[in-house]
C-alpha cells in the first residue's frame, strides 16, 4: 500500500466506477424499492395519520414527514451500500490484492465511501421527487439541505464501511442497520416532533443520536427543528471524525483485513 503522497486518482476512480457499475446492475431494485416504499409511507402515514393530525409545528403532516422519510432511507442505504462494497472483497479474497495495490488507505476509503454516498444522495433526491407527487414541499434553506444530505451520506457510508470490515458473515451486515439504526430512526422524530412527547420521554429521546440528524435536516426544509441546527451539525461532524479515527486504527492494525 502506498504511503502519503500524490493522490492516485486513477486508483480512486477505478474503485468508484466499479462500485457504481455494481449499482447499475441492480438499478431496478435500487430505484424502485425506495419509490414504492415512500409511496406506501404516504398512503399509511399521510392518509391514515394525516387525516387525524392535520399539521405539526404549522407544517402539513404529509410534508412534515418528508425529511424523516429521506433520512430513514439515507441512513440505511448509506450503511448498506458501503458495508456490502467492502465486504465482498473480503468474502472473495480480493481484498488482499486491493491492499497490495499502489493505493493508500484513504484512496480506498474515498473510492468505496464516495460511491456509497453518491448512491444514497441520488436515492434521497429520488425520494424527495417522489414526495412532491403527494404533497407540496417548500425548502427554505436548499443549500443547507444539500449540505445535510451530503454530510449524512458520507458519515454513515463511513460507518457502513466499518461494519463491512467488522462483519464475518452476511448476517452481521444486517444486524446494525436492522436492529439499531432503523429503530433509532423511527424513535428519533422521523414521523413526529419529540415536543409532542411527555417531558420524561422527550428527555430520553435527546439521547437518541438520530434525533439530531432528523431535526437538522427538517430545519433545512421548514426552518424549525426539535434541537438547534448548530447542535445537529456538530453531532454529525463529531460522528464523522469518530468514524475516520476508527478507520485509521483499522488500517494501521489490519483489523479483520489481514487475517
Amino acid at each position: 500500500m502506498s504511503g502519503v503522497g500524490a493522490i492516485n486518482g486513477y486508483g480512486v476512480l477505478a474503485i468508484y466506477r466499479f462500485e457504481m457499475a455494481r449499482t447499475l446492475r441492480t438499478l431496478w431494485q435500487s430505484v424502485a424499492t425506495p419509490v414504492i416504499t415512500t409511496s406506501l409511507y404516504f398512503v399509511v402515514f399521510g392518509s391514515a395519520i394525516g387525516s387525524r393530525m392535520q399539521s405539526v409545528d404549522g407544517v402539513d403532516y404529509g410534508a412534515f414527514i418528508v425529511p424523516g422519510l429521506i433520512m430513514l432511507s439515507l441512513l440505511t442505504q448509506s450503511i448498506s451500500n458501503a458495508s456490502i462494497g467492502i465486504y465482498f472483497p473480503k468474502f472473495t479474497g480480493t481484498v488482499y490484492e486491493l491492499l497490495s495495490a499502489p493505493v493508500s488507505q484513504w484512496e480506498i476509503i474515498v473510492g468505496y465511501v464516495g460511491a456509497a454516498a453518491t448512491k444514497s444522495i441520488v436515492l434521497g433526491l429520488i425520494i424527495l421527487a417522489t414526495a412532491t407527487l403527494f404533497v407540496p414541499i417548500k425548502i427554505l434553506h436548499p443549500g443547507w439541505m444539500i449540505a445535510f444530505l451530503v454530510l449524512t451520506s458520507v458519515t454513515f457510508s463511513l460507518f457502513g464501511f466499518i461494519i463491512g470490515i467488522w462483519a464475518n458473515g452476511f448476517e452481521q451486515l444486517s444486524v446494525v442497520p436492522m436492529l439499531v439504526v432503523t429503530p433509532l430512526t423511527f424513535l428519533g422524530g422521523a414521523f413526529y416532533s419529540i415536543d409532542m412527547l411527555p417531558p420524561f420521554w422527550r428527555t430520553v429521546s435527546l439521547f437518541n443520536p438520530v434525533v439530531y440528524l432528523v431535526s437538522g435536516f427538517r430545519w433545512s426544509f421548514y426552518g424549525a427543528g426539535d434541537v438547534g441546527v448548530g447542535v445537529s451539525i456538530g453531532f454529525t461532524a463529531l460522528f464523522l471524525l469518530l468514524c475516520l479515527a476508527a478507520l485509521t486504527w483499522i488500517f494501521r492494525t489490519g483489523y479483520r483485513l489481514k487475517s
